[in-house]
């Protein structure tokens, strides 16, 4: 008898819970599911510490999903393509005018927000991953190269009801290969990520 009550107990505790946070969503602020559109935004990696790739910036496009637990803790699946645009490069024999190689990034983040109850919500978040990097002979890349990244930074969402904006910057580091390219991957590097989105809250 101790069990059912305890079992039942437990069962109107999470339910409890569940609507107590289907009341927050209806409020200003995250629905229990976010999705983030990433029309625009820029990832640039810093030359390499031992000078074997040079530093170069992509354009930055994607998507991203956000499960919340509660209006403090969720979790986010991000994909992401860095497209490659024209530019100076510093190679070893020299400057060079070139493409740089398009990119595709996927990670799995926490997400800690503020406790806000606004339409303005701080957050903190980090995460791991994958990189990959895409053929470019041009460069030396001959083969896709996969890479393990890890990522950490914060941004701030704001809610307009169903829709919002978000800003959000992301230091990222990216795990070295031996038989990776020079131009990319033979040390570990590191490369910073800013873009704004747009949200839509699911089920609001």
């Amino acid at each position: 008898m101790t069990r059912v009550i305890a079992v039942l107990i437990a069962v109107a505790s999470v339910l409890g819970a569940s609507h107590a946070y289907a009341q927050e969503s209806n409020a200003a602020g995250p629905a229990p599911v976010v999705v983030t559109i990433i029309p625009g935004g820029a990832t640039y990696f810093t030359e390499g510490a031992d000078t074997k790739g040079p530093s170069f910036g992509n354009y930055q496009l994607g998507g991203a999903v956000a499960v919340n637990f509660n209006r403090f803790v969720g979790v986010e699946g991000e994909v992401g393509g860095a497209l490659g645009i024209t530019q100076d490069l510093m190679l070893p024999g020299g400057v060079s005018n070139l493409k740089t190689p398009d990119l595709l990034n996927y990670s799995g983040n926490l997400v800690i927000s503020a406790a806000n109850k606004t339409s303005v919500v701080p957050y903190v978040t980090g995460g791991i991953g994958g990189l990959s990097v895409f053929k470019k002979e041009a460069l030396g890349i001959p083969d896709n190269e996969t890479f393990f990244t890890s990522n950490v930074g914060g941004g701030v969402n704001w809610y307009a009801g169903r829709w919002g904006l978000r800003g959000d910057y992301r230091f990222i580091a990216v795990q070295k290969k031996d038989d990776a390219p020079a131009f990319f991957g033979q040390e570990t590097r590191y490369g910073h990520r800013v873009y704004g989105g747009v949200l839509l809250n699911v089920g609001r």
